[in-house]
């Protein structure tokens, strides 16, 4: 009887042991054009955050699965208009795009691109983790580029379909007169032409491994879904050959990755509805020469590496706004909308509390500065906060959002001596004032639950007067990811002036969970 029982344990750990497996996708949330390396042990990756300040954030992982925030190459991208949301203009959507992370000669290089600002923009550091970093650009903005270091040069391959490959001057400030400039790929698409044409032929990822080269570009055949295409080379200038390397579930866009024991991955992301575009990690195995990717094609559930132990509080996380000395004023989680007037802004005025403060009037949610901002999170998620309206003036609005074109909201409006807390749905994509009820008290606290489930896509709004009996307010929002935006939506805490400038709105902490109320 004991062996019949300690075999079953061991049947049951071993079960156990089995099901302790990573799952795609690996981050649940919107962090889009990876791009990866591993300097020993340890692996670095860049994102995109577009609009975002600061912005292209750096994370860093032990095993491929559980990553964290260490770092942003920049505060400012550019000191303009469309960045500062001065003058009616604003740069949604734009901002910096994909990036490229390389390591090279004790040095971290981080290399981005932006409408924006017209430029390429190569941020570099010895410390990735601390920096500080050092900015080296120029014209033009070099589209969807792959950096690349080879025998004391320095290259980069860009563009979209007409792939060109180019030689950096050796400071980096610039495309270097006299070097290679060449299309080696004239339709990098062309591998996946035979399911129809293709509406792109973007994302360069480029890689050397055995003494040959490997170009990662994404697809999307008409008719079809979101297409890996890798071609191959014995020389950087070509010629090149290229193949289908995988068409499912349209994840695709990204690279190779190798880990210390000898075991490769290629790390791609896929779109997935209002959440954003979220990573998932494939499986690689050599054949011929060539990277073959997936599981017999396909995209696996699981993966042989360590479970997710969650995306709180690396990705995201809750903050009390209490600060001691020595710490940041805020965690790497939060980003401003756009650049923030950082003299409108404080943890200090009100120890405890975010203070955020009117220096001018604005029309409407999108348009106001100093909005603050962190990822939302699949597949369910919840964000809660604390308002204290006291010193809010007439024609301020204060209180907790839902990021995106199609924003929902819920706050506080101060009309006179009067005061309403109001919700607003704009998943037509224009604001509708949904519900309006009187307050008549200082603090209210706001609660948003966003459900990413298979696509759902829907967020409701809650208040409270006592932080502990929740009422639900106005109507669901149906969030939607659009171009105008290009980001998946974000909790958001927010005030601005309507009519008179200087009044301020005092946010006692912002919580999120990985969990929504059952209904």
């Amino acid at each position: 009887m004991r062996k019949i029982f300690l075999g079953i344990a061991a049947l049951a750990m071993c079960s156990i042991k089995l099901s302790a497996q990573a799952k795609n996708p690996v981050i649940h949330a919107d962090v889009p054009d990876m791009s990866m390396i591993r300097v020993g042990d340890t692996y670095y990756m860049s994102s995109t955050t577009m609009h975002m300040s600061p912005g292209l954030p750096i994370m860093s992982s032990k095993d491929l699965v559980n990553w964290k925030l260490v770092s942003y190459a920049y505060d400012t991208l550019v000191n303009n208009d469309e960045m500062n949301l001065d003058n009616g203009k604003f740069t949604y959507g734009r901002g910096s795009w994909a990036s490229s992370i390389r390591y090279h000669n004790g040095t971290f290089y981080v290399s981005t691109f932006s409408a924006t600002s017209g430029k390429t923009h190569i941020y570099t550091t010895k410390n990735i983790e601390k920096g500080p970093w050092k900015e080296i650009s120029f014209r033009p903005s070099l589209h969807d580029h792959s950096l690349f270091f080879e025998d004391g040069k320095t290259y980069m391959i860009y563009a979209n379909k007409k792939i060109t490959l180019v030689e950096l001057k050796e400071d980096l400030s610039g495309i270097k007169e006299g070097g290679i400039n060449q299309v080696i790929i004239e339709d990098v698409s062309q591998p996946s032409q035979s399911v129809g044409a293709s509406s792109l032929g973007e994302g360069s990822q480029l890689f050397k491994v055995n003494g040959k080269y490997y170009l990662f570009n994404i697809t999307w055949p008409r008719g079809g879904m979101r297409t890996v295409i890798i071609h191959r080379a014995d020389k950087l200038t070509g010629p090149w050959e290229g193949r289908i390397a995988l068409q499912d579930l349209g994840v695709a866009q990204g690279g190779l990755i190798d880990r210390p024991d000898g075991t490769w991955f290629a790390y791609l992301f896929r779109d997935f509805g209002s959440v954003g575009r979220i990573p998932y990690l494939v499986p690689v195995k050599w054949e011929d020469g060539w990277p073959v990717l997936g599981v017999n094609g396909k995209v696996p559930e699981t993966l042989s590496l360590p479970v997710s132990k969650g995306l709180i509080p690396n990705i995201v996380n809750s903050d009390e706004f209490t600060r001691k000395k020595g710490e940041p004023a805020l965690p790497l989680v939060w980003q401003w909308n756009h650049n923030p007037d950082n003299s409108l802004w404080s943890l200090s005025k009100r120890p405890g509390y975010l203070r955020l403060t009117t220096g001018r009037v604005d029309t409407n949610f999108l348009t106001a500065k100093n909005s603050l901002t962190q990822r939302t999170i699949g597949p369910v998620c919840t964000g809660s906060t604390s308002l204290d309206v006291s010193n809010m003036k007439d024609g301020d609005f204060a209180g907790l959002a839902l990021l995106q074109k199609n924003y929902g909201l819920v706050g506080v409006r101060v009309e006179g001596n009067s005061k309403t807390i109001v919700m607003i749905n704009a998943t037509g994509g224009k604001p509708v004032e949904a519900q309006t009820i009187p307050l008549n008290q200082k603090t209210v606290f706001f609660k948003a639950e966003c459900d990413f489930t298979d696509r759902k896509d829907v967020a409701d709004f809650f208040y409270s007067l006592d932080g502990k009996t929740w009422k639900p307010i106005g109507t669901q929002l149906k969030m939607a990811y659009t171009l105008p935006h290009f980001m998946g939506y974000r909790f958001t805490l927010f005030n601005y002036a309507t009519k008179n400038v200087g009044g301020s709105a005092d946010f006692d902490f912002f919580r999120i969970s990985d969990k929504i109320s059952k209904k």
